[in-house]
């Protein structure tokens, strides 16, 4: 990663803001804010739990593989960046191992609860969030989640309030790398693509989709490609691009 001096500094009034050439920082979540080992094992501790109130004659490791089998064919049924919730495709995958299709409040207040219970941030992400909110830069997300889902997600981990704006693909109908979704973000930011950065774990989705519509795309964990302008090894490494790399650089 290259660099350039740092730009002038300003401090606001409580002695907290510093300026920054870079006009926006879109954040995914999954990957990238949340950490998804802890998302599966939410996930396998519910189909677990599952399995021993309905009694089904089954181990929980096939079980598990049932459920995800059910629910990953639910979203690659789809037509090209149509968007799926979430939320269906975990009714399918409980409908996938009880046999039958079950009304929601059967199932999902105790998915949501082993969810709320387990998941965990990507270490330094909500640090990194917390001093960004402090650049004169605005903080959004840029998310492939069901809208109530990733609010939630940001509240559990006490950053929703921290940005200036969440854009889902069921807000928007489509999934990255969709235009339109990055689009949208940018809009809502009033924010130049060339002065903008995109934080993504998913080379296809997040880094080349933003790159497409011109925002520079970050690759944390994501593979290399002529897309990536920037790849972090911690979600603190983006505070180096954005106080002292020059968006032409």
């Amino acid at each position: 990663m290259t660099t350039s001096g740092r730009p002038d500094e300003t401090i606001d009034g409580e002695g907290n803001e510093r300026a920054t050439a870079w006009d926006a920082v879109f954040w995914d979540i999954g990957g990238v804010i949340l950490e998804l080992e802890s998302v599966q094992s939410a996930h396998a501790a519910f189909v677990a739990e599952l399995v021993d109130r309905r009694a089904l004659e089954v181990g929980v490791e096939e079980a598990v593989e049932t459920w995800r089998t059910a629910v990953g064919d639910h979203f690659r049924e789809r037509e090209g960046t149509e968007f799926r919730a979430a939320r269906e495709a975990y009714a399918v995958g409980v409908e996938a191992l009880v046999g039958e299709r079950l009304p929601t409040e059967a199932w999902k207040p105790r998915f949501d609860e082993h969810v709320a219970s387990s998941i965990r941030p990507v270490p330094g992400a909500v640090e990194t969030i917390e001093t960004l909110a402090d650049r004169d830069v605005h903080l959004g997300v840029v998310s492939d989640v069901d809208d109530d889902v990733g609010k939630r997600i940001l509240e559990r981990f006490g950053v929703r309030d921290r940005f200036d704006s969440i854009t889902t693909s069921e807000e928007v109908g489509r999934t990255k790398p969709d235009p339109a979704i990055f689009e949208t973000a940018l809009e809502k930011a009033d924010a130049a693509p060339g002065r903008s950065l995109l934080i993504g774990d998913r080379y296809d989705h997040d880094v080349r989709g933003a790159d497409a519509v011109g925002i520079r795309g970050v690759a944390f964990g994501a593979e290399d490609g002529p897309a990536v302008s920037y790849r972090i090894e911690s979600p603190r490494d983006v505070l180096e691009i954005v106080d002292n790399v020059e968006p032409g650089d």
